[in-house]
């Protein structure tokens, strides 16, 4: 077998140079560690936000989920931006440890809980933590998956492996983030739990400064010397960062107004995609606008995946608590069955991948997507039925969580890493971050559905645990049974999808990894001309 490295494009350094370990760039490993690290603290942030909201600022179940919801879709919604100032001005890198800093400081904020009660006056300190955090994801998330893209030539086969690799680096983080938070949140304190949150991100942002020389230069500002140069009395870098810090003040009011996100979704996602179909259509090649509309429909596709997947933090983590026998164990501990699912499978599924791909039998990627649709909707259905077999009035057996949690997993190990890879792959030299902000933008339109979904769960008004489990079960049921529904419909429709992507003629792209170096004709106003990677999940 040839070498991938002997076909990377002239100019780029051979990721050799800098020594690999286990067949892959030393980078790729920084990069896992960073995000390790950062998925530590969001997920273990996570695992108690439903329960701080409904418990400490004693909030209804219903209107926890809305806020949750809306505060997971924006997580998604900011990397549109940090993508865009990443790829036009700041460069990957950059943006990447501006996120930390960010997200460092979120968390720290997370630890001041005051007494408790939407009237006690430290809620406009818990709304600023969430907007620092909601702005550093955006910063960070998109552009730290950008720079793993970067490592590798676009047709290196090790390309999928190595984002399944970052993946299992997301989950260990996100494991540890909800065992630890989430044991020392509902057993000592919240303010353990969150405090714990803040220093596993400041341990991700000393590793990414650490090691920055394995990166071999990736996610350098496109013009360095215009970032330096002076406007209006101050650095272009330096308007960079403000501008995150006016990004801070809109998500601190938009959290408080979560009806303002769903139209924010709504007008903008619409507009969005619009942009890239008309670039598709009167911009790009034959070729390359086919492979923008399979991208769109796999986009579109995992917007029913996120929606029921997301369950996990709000619905499913109170349903968890409140009606599932679990020993004495903490809820919020169960969010980390999912992470730990993904280290101990995600190494099978690169393996089989691998395997099926060398052999030429390798499934498509809206095959796959068909796949992971249907398994989340099959996780919510053995649920039902577990929960239904042992009696509404009788706590459900333990097993059926991890169950869900596995056909999830396995659904996401389908869906997730495949589709971060399929972006970037599918997208044309210049369109990196567009392409991978709408997939972000898909992800936070999932996650406000999901706040929708969770809500109709809440079952106010109802007496009882028992009416309350009802309404649960008969709403997971339904959404059940429409995904698998869904995912049968993708997969009939795959050969199609895929003879859209045209992987036969799919070449490698300087452009893709030297940003520095491209020099593109974009029209005024264009906006942002992308091609990233990505969850994240997460």
């Amino acid at each position: 077998m040839a070498n991938p490295q002997a076909a990377a494009p002239q100019g780029l350094p051979d990721s050799d140079s800098a020594g690999t370990l286990f067949g892959h760039p030393r980078g790729l490993y920084v990069l896992f560690f960073a995000e390790m690290w950062e998925r530590f603290s969001y997920y273990g942030m996570r695992a108690l936000l439903i329960f701080y909201l409904v418990q400490h600022w004693l909030y209804s179940d219903s209107e926890a989920s809305i806020i949750y919801g809306a505060y997971t879709a924006l997580v998604y919604i900011t990397p549109v931006v940090g993508g865009f100032l990443a790829d036009r001005y700041l460069g990957q890198r950059k943006a990447v440890q501006y996120g930390a800093v960010l997200l460092t400081i979120g968390h720290g904020l997370m630890a001041f809980e005051g007494g408790g009660g939407q009237d006690d006056p430290m809620m406009s300190v818990f709304w600023l933590a969430l907007a620092f955090i909601i702005v550093g994801v955006g910063f960070l998330k998109a552009n730290i998956s950008v720079i793993v893209g970067q490592l590798y030539p676009r047709t290196d086969i090790r390309r999928d492996p190595a984002y399944t690799i970052f993946y299992m680096g997301i989950n260990v983080g996100a494991a540890l983030g909800s065992l630890i938070c989430g044991y020392l949140g509902q057993t000592y304190g919240w303010a353990y739990g969150f405090g714990a949150a803040g220093i596993g991100m400041l341990a991700g942002l000393i590793v990414f400064v650490w090691k920055r020389p394995l990166l071999l230069g990736r996610g350098e500002a496109k013009d360095p010397v215009a970032l330096q140069r002076p406007v209006a009395g101050l650095k272009l870098e330096w308007w960079m960062y403000v501008a995150g810090l006016v990004m801070v003040g809109i998500c601190f009011l938009a959290i408080q107004y979560q009806d303002l996100v769903g139209w924010v979704l709504g007008l903008f996602g619409g507009a969005l995609v619009l942009y890239v179909l008309a670039i598709a259509v009167t911009r790009l090649p034959a070729d390359e606008r086919d492979r923008i509309f399979a991208a769109m429909f796999l986009i579109l596709a995992s917007i029913v995946f996120w929606a029921l997947f997301e369950q996990a933090g709000s619905s499913l983590n109170l349903f968890t608590d409140r009606h599932v026998d679990t020993a004495g164990v903490p809820a919020a501990m169960f969010q980390s069955l999912n992470a730990i699912y993904i280290v101990c499978l995600a190494p099978v599924f690169a393996g089989i991948w691998t395997l099926l791909g060398r052999r030429g039998l390798e499934p498509s990627a809206p095959l796959k997507f068909g796949l992971g649709i249907i398994q989340v909707g099959l996780g919510f259905l053995v649920l039902v039925w577990g929960a239904q077999a042992v009696g509404v009035n009788a706590a459900t057996p333990v097993i059926f969580i991890f169950l869900i949690y596995l056909l999830h997993t396995m659904g996401e190990l389908c869906l997730s890493p495949v589709g971060l890879s399929a972006m970037n792959r599918l997208s044309p030299g210049h369109m990196a971050s567009l392409i991978m902000g709408t997939w972000f933008f898909a992800s936070a339109t999932g996650n406000f559905a999901a706040g929708l979904i969770a809500s109709a769960t809440g079952g106010e008004g109802l007496e009882g645990e028992t009416a309350g489990k009802e309404v649960v079960l008969s709403v997971y049921q339904t959404v059940g049974l429409y995904a698998v529904g869904i995912g049968i419909a993708v997969m009939v429709v795959s050969p199609l999808i895929k003879k859209l992507m045209h992987l036969d003629t799919l070449t490698d792209d300087v452009d893709h990894s030297l940003a520095g170096e491209r020099e593109l004709a974009e029209p005024a106003g264009a906006g942002v001309h992308p091609e990233k990677e990505e969850k994240g999940i997460a």
